[in-house]
C-alpha cells in the first residue's frame, strides 16, 4: 500500500510540476486537430490510415475492382474551429493490429510523416530526442553511436522494428541497435511503445518497442526530391517515386546525408599541441517497398532497405610518426528484407500473414594508421506467421509463431543461437467504453530453455467527463547475447561469461488522460515502475560480465497538448525517472532524472509554418570517455531549435532550421562534444501536393 501511495504522490507531483510550465487560459477559443495526446500539433490532420505493413482488423473484403475503388480512403480533412477533426491515429505496436490510439491503454507516442516534415528531422535520433520517457545518447554528431534508454532501462531493452523487421544487432556486445544510421526520408509513421512488451514481442522488449513504418505507394505516380545544405559542411539530398496502379503499389526512395567537420573531442582531452579535428560522416540509404494483390484472397509484399555509411573519426591519440596517425574509420553496411504473403478468407474476417525476415549488419573498423582492422557481421533470419480473427465488432483474436536464428562472425570468433516462440492475444471492447488487451507468449531459447511472458492492459473511458483511465502490467526477459557469453578480448583483459543467466523483469504503469473543450485540450500523467532481476552488467573488476541482483526504475510521464487557435498549437512533456541499482542505491548511468520539452507551431499565413522547440535534460551519472572513472556527475543542458517552411505553390516548398540556437556547449555522453549552433536550409519538390 505504501508503494501505491508513493506512486500516486509522484504522479500528482509530476503533473503539478509539468502544468506549472504551461499556464493556459481555458477561455481561449481553440481548434482541435487530433484526439491523440502523443501527436505533435500539426496544422492539418488527415483521415487516419494504417501505416504500410500494418495488420488491420479484418474488414469485409470487396470482391471487385469497382468495390475496391469505392472503398478508397476519403481525402484529407482540414481541421477548422467550425468543424474540428477528432481523428485518432491508428497505431500498430500496442496490439499488433491497427487500433485507434484513443482505445489503447499502453503509453504510445506517434510521430507522423507530417511531424517529421514540419520539425525537419533528418535522422531517427533527432525524432526520438523529444519523445517522453526516452534518453538519447549519441557519441558526438551525426553518425556517432546512438543509444536509447527507455524508462530507465538499458539501451538493449528496447526492441526495434523497421517495416516489421527486427533490426537489433547480434554483432554488438549487448545486442542493442545503433539508431545513428536510420534516415527519415521515407518514414511514414514512427511509434514508441513504452513499458514491458515481451508478451507480444519476446526477448529484448523489457523497456518497450520502437516501430518504424516506411511510406507505401498509393494513388497516381508521385515523384519527390529535396536538397539541403548548411553548417558543418552538411549536404543532404533525397528522391522518391511512389504510387499505385490497379492491384500493384510501389515506393522507391534514395537518400544521401553528409556532414563534415563536426568537432567531437573536448579541448581539455586533446594532447598538448594537437588541434581539434572534426568528424566526417556519409550515409547512402536505398529502400524499396512493393505490394501486389494477386486475387481476392492472396497478396504479397516485399521490403528491401540497404544503408552504406562511413564515419571518419580524426581523434586525439594514435601514432604521430606515421600517416593516418589519428584517423579511424567506422564503416556500416545494413541490409534489411521482409517478404510477406497475406491470405484472407471469410470476407476478410480471418487474415493470415506468412513472412521471411532477414537482417545483416556488418561493420568495418580500421584503427589509426591502418594498423588495426576488424570486420564484424551480425545476421538474423526469422520466419513468422500470425493470424487475426475478427470475433465480433471490436473483438479480435491474434495468434502466431516464429522461429529465428542469430549469428555473429568476427575476427577469431563465430557463434549462433536460435529461438522458437508462439503467442496468443485477445483484444476486447465493451460498449465503446472499456478496452482490454491480454496476451501470453512462450519462448524456447536454444541455450536457456523455456520462458513465458504476458501482458494485461485495460483502459476505461469515463462517461460524461470522457476521462481515460489506463493501466498495464507485463513481464519480460532478455537472453544474454552471444558476445556477452563467449566473445573474449584478451588484449584488453576482458572475457565473455558463459555462466550468465537471462534477465527477468516485471513492470506496471497506471495513469489518466483528460480531454477538455471538445478535445481541443488534452493533458494527462502516467506513473511507471519496472523491476529487473539478474541485470547483466560489467563486473567490479571490469574483466567480464556479471548478473546483479536487482535494478528498479520508476517515474512519471506528464503532458499537455492544446490547439490554442486554428493557427497556433503547443505540446509539452515532462518526464521524471529514478533508475537505481537496488544493491548499491546508486543511480544507473546515463539516466537523467528530469527531462522536459515544449514545441509550439504557428501558421501566421497559409503558406508559412513556424515552429520552436525547447528541450531540457537534467544532470546524470556517467563515466569518463576512457572508462577510467565512473560515477561522475555530467551537467545537464537546455537547447532551443527553430523551424520554418514556406510553400511557394503546391509543388515547391522552401525550408530552414536553426539547431542549438544559443550555441550551448554540452557533452552527451561525457567526453563527446555535441554539435553547436547550426543553420540549414533547402528546397523540397513534388510532382503534386508537396508535403
Amino acid at each position: 500500500m505504501s508503494r501505491i501511495v508513493s506512486a500516486a504522490r509522484r504522479l500528482s507531483a509530476g503533473l503539478f510540476a509539468f502544468v506549472s510550465l504551461y499556464p493556459l487560459d481555458p477561455s481561449t477559443a481553440f481548434a482541435q486537430q487530433s484526439a491523440s495526446p502523443d501527436l505533435l500539433p500539426p496544422v492539418e490532420v488527415a483521415s487516419p490510415k494504417p501505416p504500410a505493413g500494418a495488420v488491420q482488423s479484418p474488414p469485409s473484403r470487396p470482391r471487385s475492382r469497382q468495390q475496391r475503388e469505392a472503398r478508397q480512403p476519403a481525402p484529407p480533412v482540414v481541421a477548422t474551429s467550425a468543424a474540428p477533426s477528432l481523428a485518432s491515429p491508428l497505431v500498430i505496436s500496442p496490439t499488433g493490429v491497427a487500433t485507434p490510439a484513443g482505445q489503447v491503454a499502453i503509453s504510445v507516442t506517434v510521430v507522423t510523416e507530417k511531424d517529421i516534415q514540419t520539425q525537419q528531422y533528418r535522422t531517427v535520433p533527432d525524432v526520438l530526442n523529444t519523445v517522453p520517457g526516452l534518453n538519447v545518447v549519441q557519441t558526438g554528431g551525426p553518425g556517432g553511436q546512438s543509444s536509447v534508454f527507455m524508462r530507465g532501462t538499458n539501451s538493449n531493452h528496447t526492441k526495434v522494428f523497421v517495416d516489421g523487421i527486427d533490426v537489433g544487432d547480434p554483432s554488438t556486445a549487448n545486442g542493442a541497435f545503433d539508431f545513428a544510421h536510420l534516415l527519415t526520408a521515407d518514414i511514414q509513421q514512427l511509434e514508441v511503445l513504452r513499458g514491458p512488451q515481451s508478451g507480444l514481442y519476446g526477448s529484448d522488449a523489457i523497456g518497450g518497442v520502437i516501430s518504424i513504418m516506411t511510406r507505401k505507394g498509393e494513388g497516381p505516380p508521385r515523384a519527390t526530391a529535396s536538397i539541403e545544405t548548411g553548417s558543418f559542411n552538411t549536404f543532404n539530398q533525397t528522391a522518391g517515386l511512389s504510387g499505385a496502379q490497379d492491384n500493384f503499389n510501389y515506393a522507391l526512395s534514395v537518400a544521401h546525408f553528409h556532414a563534415g567537420d563536426v568537432p567531437v573531442t573536448p579541448l581539455q582531452l586533446l594532447p598538448p599541441g594537437r588541434k581539434a579535428n572534426g568528424n566526417n560522416y556519409d550515409n547512402m540509404t536505398y529502400s524499396t517497398k512493393l505490394g501486389l494483390d494477386i486475387d481476392e484472397n492472396w497478396s504479397v509484399n516485399s521490403v528491401v532497405r540497404y544503408t552504406d555509411a562511413t564515419l571518419l573519426f580524426t581523434g586525439d591519440g594514435g601514432f604521430p610518426s606515421v600517416p593516418n596517425a589519428t584517423q579511424s574509420r567506422h564503416g556500416v553496411h545494413q541490409l534489411f528484407n521482409r517478404d510477406e504473403a497475406v491470405w484472407s478468407v471469410l470476407d476478410g474476417r480471418i487474415k493470415s500473414y506468412f513472412a521471411v525476415n532477414y537482417a545483416n549488419l556488418r561493420s568495418d573498423d580500421i584503427g589509426p594508421a591502418d594498423l588495426v582492422s576488424t570486420i564484424t557481421t551480425g545476421e538474423r533470419i526469422k520466419y513468422d506467421w500470425h493470424s487475426v480473427v475478427a470475433l465480433a465488432r471490436g473483438n479480435n483474436l491474434v495468434f502466431g509463431a516464429e522461429q529465428q536464428t542469430e549469428r555473429i562472425d568476427t575476427t577469431g570468433f563465430a557463434a549462433e543461437n536460435g529461438n522458437k516462440a508462439s503467442f496468443i492475444e485477445l483484444q476486447s471492447e465493451f460498449a465503446k467504453r472499456f478496452f482490454l488487451v491480454a496476451n501470453v507468449r512462450n519462448d524456447h531459447n536454444d541455450q536457456f530453455g523455456e520462458h513465458a511472458t504476458y501482458r494485461v492492459a485495460p483502459a476505461l473511458i469515463v462517461p460524461v467527463t470522457e476521462t481515460k483511465l489506463k493501466a498495464s502490467y507485463g513481464t519480460g526477459f532478455k537472453a544474454p547475447t552471444l558476445s556477452e557469453l563467449y566473445q573474449n578480448f584478451p588484449d584488453f583483459g576482458f572475457f565473455g561469461n558463459p555462466n550468465l543467466k537471462p534477465e527477468q523483469s516485471e513492470g506496471y504503469d497506471f495513469g489518466f488522460e483528460q480531454p477538455l473543450f471538445d478535445n481541443r485540450i488534452r493533458f494527462g500523467s502516467t506513473y511507471f515502475h519496472n523491476s529487473i532481476t539478474d541485470l547483466i552488467t560489467t563486473n567490479a573488476t571490469f574483466t567480464s560480465y556479471a548478473n546483479v541482483n536487482l535494478a528498479t526504475t520508476e517515474g512519471t510521464e506528464s503532458f499537455v497538448w492544446a490547439q490554442i487557435t486554428e493557427r497556433f498549437g503547443i505540446r509539452a512533456d515532462y518526464t521524471f525517472t529514478r533508475a537505481v541499482d537496488a544493491g548499491t542505491g546508486l543511480q544507473l548511468l546515463r539516466r537523467p532524472k528530469e527531462k522536459w520539452s515544449a514545441t509550439a507551431t504557428w501558421k501566421p499565413i497559409d503558406p508559412l509554418t513556424l515552429s520552436a522547440t525547447v528541450l531540457h535534460v537534467s544532470d546524470w551519472r556517467d563515466v569518463t570517455r576512457d572508462g577510467s572513472v565512473s560515477g561522475i556527475t555530467a551537467p545537464g543542458y537546455t537547447l532551443v531549435n527553430l523551424r520554418g517552411d514556406y510553400a511557394l505553390n503546391d509543388q515547391v516548398k522552401l525550408f530552414a532550421r536553426v539547431d542549438n540556437l544559443f550555441n550551448t556547449h554540452y557533452q552527451n555522453p561525457t567526453g563527446f562534444l555535441a554539435p553547436g549552433l547550426g543553420v540549414f536550409g533547402g528546397i523540397r519538390m513534388a510532382s503534386f501536393g508537396v508535403r
